[in-house]
């Protein structure tokens, strides 16, 4: 496949995963579809650091575009385009792995939710609490906050190591376009 062509491919596929990140990221700070959780500070502690926000959406939100750019006829098709690219796809892989490790730890520590008191009380247990469902209705409220959780921080975990790969797949390609060109057709109309 030619090196422009891989990267428009790229960048295209990015645009997706960039957007359930940041829609999944921003679900997680309404437990239970509820903003009172929110307002009181009662959410996941992985949720305010915002990986999916940050890491892997705007973090790759601005790779994709230049990587993209890259991989259309004319705009930054070259040498220079491609090698940019290679920076821009290194900020990409950065803030895949941040959106990851955010997304890893919030399915590690488990939700903050009341049992008796407001806690997390799946952190720093022995045996993990994805493995047991029976213990998930120790969370009273916010509703199947474990669920919500689990669910959002597992697309977040899938999503962030999609995009990890394509960047890291736009870096290896964007160093065989710098080296080699972008093997663009002069005067071809697409």
């Amino acid at each position: 496949m030619c090196t422009g062509k891989c990267a428009l491919c790229v960048g295209t596929s990015l645009y997706p995963l960039a957007v359930i990140s940041i829609i999944c990221n921003i679900m997680l700070f309404f437990p239970g579809w509820d903003v009172k959780y929110a307002q009181n500070g009662q959410i996941t502690e992985e949720v305010k650091y915002m990986g999916g926000l940050i890491g892997g959406g705007v973090l790759v939100l601005i790779p994709a575009f230049h990587i993209h750019l890259t991989g259309k006829q004319g705009c930054c098709a070259n040498r220079c385009g491609m090698f940019l690219s290679i920076l821009f796809a290194a900020v990409g892989v950065v803030g895949a792995l941040y959106s990851f490790i955010v997304a890893l730890m919030g399915l590690i520590n488990g939700p903050y939710c009341k049992n008796l008191v407001w806690g997390t009380p799946f952190k720093d247990q022995n045996e993990s609490y994805l493995k047991d469902r029976g213990t998930w209705g120790t969370c009273t409220e916010p509703e199947n906050v474990v669920e919500f959780n689990v669910g959002l921080f597992s697309t977040l975990l899938v999503t962030s190591a999609l995009q990890l790969i394509l960047c890291a797949t736009q870096m290896i390609n964007g160093l065989f376009g710098c080296l080699c060109g972008t093997c663009k057709e002069k005067g071809v109309r697409h």
